[in-house]
């Protein structure tokens, strides 16, 4: 798309380029066509775009992906997207604001990839509304002002490194790919852009740690860089022994440490109490039969190498909304590893009755002490459940919940109905024990007329 078709495009939608909006539009096609070939879409994906503005970009990612979603927050080109792709049903568009929209659909349109030339003033709450894990897009591409890449990329000791570094860093390994100069764009910005690519970072290079307390730890020290960050920090446990631990000196200042350094420091102050275990081999289990009753008492080892029949229990919390709460299992898990489960779930030691283990569960993995819970049923043993008795409760809660980062990867809400139609099209991204105690539960939830997503 050249220049002289942008202006067509403005002039036709009655749009004057906004300085506020940073609305400088891509009018180099070489440059445009590179940038979505970085993508590397198949026709499997899901191309997710924000900020199409005239369309540059989209116009050579539509005919490569199975659905794009086109996300602009200008009202004026976000109808011109709609009138120019009217009728092509693999391409939606919504008027929104890409900082707010909401990415949980998203889950169920997997393999999901990212791609944006993002406004310079909202970058940073656009990319952190997509990328913040858990989330469904596996690459991504932006193209950004190059100084707020070049913030992205620094390392400990730059003078750009800092909490945006270590927000992208966590969970993504970003890569400069290209500058482009002013010159491409139409109104020509002052400054250059770069073309930035993001591949997911192998979860097992870091160790289990909790993303929010990370992210809050950061913020309280990086509120006032330059001062020494044990001022800003919880006094236990004490702040000699923690940095001893990291590896810092007790003087030291937030911009000094390492990905990994705040990573350890986050786990020394995370007061779960089994935020660094994921299971043991050792509990022990009661082995039963097929009538529940206990034959035994075993491990967990023992119990899942030789597929013993034992009990389980399998929460489902909802919000006010109604939306259910489903955990990422951590990939440290000896069953179903990295797939989406109940909101609770777990065995019962051996001793122990339903209810009461129901009640730990919901403790011990959300940190949820006050909701009522209602048993509405229960799976006999089989082979997708893991030869388990499971009883099934549900409960209602819309506060916070904190989980062990060793057990669970993340707790996201998600609408009834979309958790239908990510089962129905990507069922491998659950554990198959859920998948029975969501048909049960899902029988039970009221059906509104239209139920939103």
């Amino acid at each position: 798309m050249n220049i002289s078709q942008i202006r067509d495009i403005l002039l036709q939608a009655g749009i004057a380029p906004s300085k506020s909006l940073g609305q400088n539009f891509l009018v180099d096609e070489n440059i445009a066509r590179w940038i979505v070939a970085q993508l590397e879409i198949k026709p499997t994906d899901c191309v997710v775009e924000v900020g199409p503005g005239t369309g540059a970009l989209t116009e050579f990612v539509a005919p490569l992906c199975r659905k794009l979603i086109l996300v602009e927050y200008d009202k004026s080109l976000a109808e011109y997207q709609r009138q120019r792709w009217m009728g092509d049903t693999h391409v939606e568009v919504h008027h929104a604001d890409g900082a707010t929209w909401d990415p949980r659909c998203l889950f169920a349109e997997q393999p999901v990839k990212f791609l944006g030339n993002l406004p310079y003033s909202c970058g940073g709450a656009i990319l952190e509304n997509f990328l913040t894990a858990p989330c469904a897009c596996e690459r991504a591409v932006v193209m950004l002002q190059k100084e707020f890449i070049d913030r992205i990329l620094a390392q400990p000791g730059d003078d750009a490194f800092g909490i945006l570094s270590l927000r992208i860093q966590m969970d993504w390994i970003p890569r400069a790919l290209k500058t482009v100069p002013p010159e491409a764009f139409s109104p020509r910005p002052k400054i250059d852009s770069t073309v930035m690519l993001l591949t997911p970072r192998d979860p097992l290079s870091l160790p289990p740690f909790d993303h929010r307390l990370m992210d809050s730890l950061m913020q309280r020290c990086y509120a006032q860089r330059r001062k020494q960050m044990y001022k800003f920090l919880p006094e236990q446990p004490a702040w000699e022994g923690v940095a001893a631990a990291v590896g810092i000196p007790p003087t030291a200042r937030p911009e000094q440490l390492s990905l990994q350094q705040w990573v350890t420091l986050t786990n020394l102050y995370d007061p779960h109490p089994l935020a660094s275990i994921a299971q043991r081999d050792d509990e022990l289990f009661d082995v039963v039969d097929e009538r529940d009753h206990v034959l035994r008492q075993a491990s967990r080892k023992e119990v899942h190498d030789n597929n013993l029949m034992h009990r389980a229990v399998h929460i489902l919390v909802f919000n006010r909304k109604r939306d259910c709460l489903l955990q990422k299992r951590s990939l440290l898990k000896d069953r179903h590893p990295g797939v989406w489960d109940s909101s609770a779930a777990g065995h019962l030691d051996a001793g122990e009755d339903y209810d009461a283990a129901a009640a730990r569960e919901l403790r011990e993995e959300l940190g949820i002490r006050d909701a009522q819970l209602i048993s509405v049923g229960s799976l006999p043993p089989s082979e997708a459940n893991g030869w388990e008795h499971v009883a099934i409760y549900a409960a209602l809660h819309s506060g916070k919940v904190h989980f062990p980062a060793a057990e669970i990867a993340g707790v996201l809400p998600f609408p009834a109905g979309l958790i239908d139609r990510w089962i129905e099209r990507r069922p491998q991204d659950f554990a198959s024990s859920f998948l029975e105690c969501w048909n049960m539960v899902r029988s039970m939830i009221p059906q509104p007329e239209a139920e939103e997503d």
